[in-house]
């Protein structure tokens, strides 16, 4: 049985979960223009608020259909691991999603133009994508507990700046806040990894059902953040806080306070309940592990040998290419005066569909295989962005096309991230894949830099967003073609053996 200080924290964590509610339910009511405005006159405000509900039930249905679950003993200790874990994971991915529906925007209604726009988001990109390439390193060197609180204080840095109209402070923010996503999604991974399988030696179907979970709540939090965020958002002006000054408060900052809030009680958690565990320096054997430059070297070997491989890296630069892309263009393209965009509700139905994509992914898994599933996405995410393009030459007469486009390529995110995720594992071997999928990152940084910094229209980008796609249908039709086809189930390390662990839900930030 629990002990009593355990079953306090559960109960703790119970109450803290209804008052999040309950206050969520009373900041959407009293920041709608009528405190008393109904669910259902809140529902049917715009077309966006009228999508929430059926997209809500289709998400619900379909993630019921693809729940995670496991045949394994449930050992003595894994329930409070759990629920410890997936609390603090909630509160700091939270902290993220609350975030990136309203980066664009506030820089927007601080009066910045869209080329200053582009260069704060390439630095933040940038950073994420620069670090990343050693951030575990650095956990594995530093402590992986000590990596999760230091990624909780580089975000609470990056959401204070976010109150300075001073593009210098902001450009701060976005470099602190690009690390901090890169520590999100590899420091509290490999710490539970590590906790599960060495210090608790819980079994590895346990570990397939801790990332199933781990997932799913990320996407659920994804959508909640988007709506309670823009909740926060309505309820309060958005103003300086004395006549000239440059620090704001209210309107679009309130989501990042929100998110900070968020922080401190994830780094209080951590601190508490997370233990400290390290990397290792040697390998299995206990032969010193190669140097950098022989990965390297590995990696470069392997893509000059393996057309898999190297067409593999053109498929994941293509399509996560347009993917940051489109990060950066969602909010101007559905800039409306005559339907001011909810940009937190908008968000959440993003996140709903791109769950709906990621169920959608598992439950075909069994028919199958992921070739085939990449190639229906990449041919409905280039008729996604074709109809973005039409839209785009007058975003204010077609802004329901460039939704509808949009939640279609949402929904090829969600399935692309599985699929792709155990392409990789059966075509990049072991023992040189993180350096491989770290030079998977040299041309997508160069496509990312590229599509924003450069001075093109929003159509031209959407357009060449469509070409990508149409470079990653191609490239993997013809792994499809030199690896069995496209039909039936996934061979040796497919969706059926590790349906989680390699095919990680959306693990990008959208900020």
């Amino acid at each position: 049985p629990a002990s009593p200080a355990i079953r306090a924290f559960m109960m703790a964590l119970r109450s803290l979960r209804l008052a999040l509610v309950a206050a969520s339910v009373g900041v959407v009511v009293a920041g709608s223009d009528d405190v008393n405005l109904s669910w259902a006159a809140y529902l049917t405000q715009s077309f966006y608020h009228l999508t929430v509900l059926p997209l809500l039930v289709a998400t619900l249905v379909l993630g019921y259909l693809a729940r995670p679950s496991t045949s394994d003993e449930i050992p003595a200790g894994f329930r409070w691991f759990q629920v410890t874990y997936l609390v603090v994971w909630s509160l700091c991915v939270a902290a993220d999603w609350l975030q990136g529906p309203f980066v664009y925007a506030l820089y927007a209604d601080y009066g910045f133009t869209s080329a200053e726009i582009a260069q704060l988001f390439v630095a933040g990109f940038g950073s994420s994508l620069i670090f990343g390439c050693f951030v575990g390193t650095v956990a594995d060197k530093f402590g992986r507990k000590r990596s999760c609180l230091m990624y909780c204080v580089m975000y609470i840095l990056s959401c204070m700046t976010k109150h300075f109209k001073q593009y210098s402070v902001l450009m701060l923010g976005r470099i602190t806040g690009g690390i901090a996503t890169s520590m999100l999604f590899s420091c509290f991974e490999c710490w539970m990894v590590s906790e599960h399988l060495q210090r608790n030696n819980f079994s590895g179907g346990l570990l397939s059902y801790m990332f199933g979970l781990m997932f799913t709540v990320m996407y659920c939090v994804a959508i909640a953040s988007g709506l309670a965020g823009q909740a926060v958002a309505d309820a309060f002006p958005f103003v300086p806080i004395s006549e000239g000054s440059v620090i704001y408060v209210g309107g679009k900052c309130g989501p990042f306070d929100l998110a900070i809030a968020c922080l401190f009680v994830g780094m209080a958690l951590i601190a508490a309940f997370f233990d400290e565990n390290y990397g290792s320096d040697e390998g299995a054997t206990g032969a010193p592990s190669p140097s950098l430059m022989d990965n390297i070297r590995s990696g470069v070997s392997l893509l000059s040998t393996d057309r898999r491989a190297l067409l593999l890296g053109v498929v994941v630069s293509a399509f996560e290419g347009s993917m940051y892309a489109f990060v950066f263009n969602w909010t101007p393209a559905l800039n409306s005066k005559q339907i001011p965009p909810p940009h937190g509700v908008i968000f959440a139905l993003f996140m709903m569909s791109c769950m709906c994509g990621a169920s959608v992914s598992t439950l075909a898994g069994a028919w199958v295989r992921p070739a085939g599933r990449l190639v229906a996405t990449f041919a409905a995410g280039f008729f996604a962005f074709v109809l973005s393009t039409y839209a785009a030459m007058d975003t204010e007469e077609h802004v329901f096309t460039s939704f509808v486009a949009f939640l279609l390529f949402e929904f090829c995110v969600g399935v692309y991230f599985p699929s792709v995720g155990v392409m990789k594992s059966e075509i990049v071997p072991e023992q040189v894949r993180g350096t491989v999928y770290n030079l998977y990152r040299v041309p997508l940084n160069a496509i990312v830099v590229a599509l924003l910094l450069s001075d093109i229209t929003m159509a031209t980008c959407f357009k060449l967003n469509a070409l990508f796609l149409l470079v990653a249908l191609i490239s993997v039709l013809y792994i499809s073609v030199n690896s069995g086809g496209l039909a039936g189930k996934a061979g040796k390390g497919g969706d059926e053996e590790r349906p989680i662990i390699e095919g990680k839900a959306d693990p990008v930030s959208r900020d």
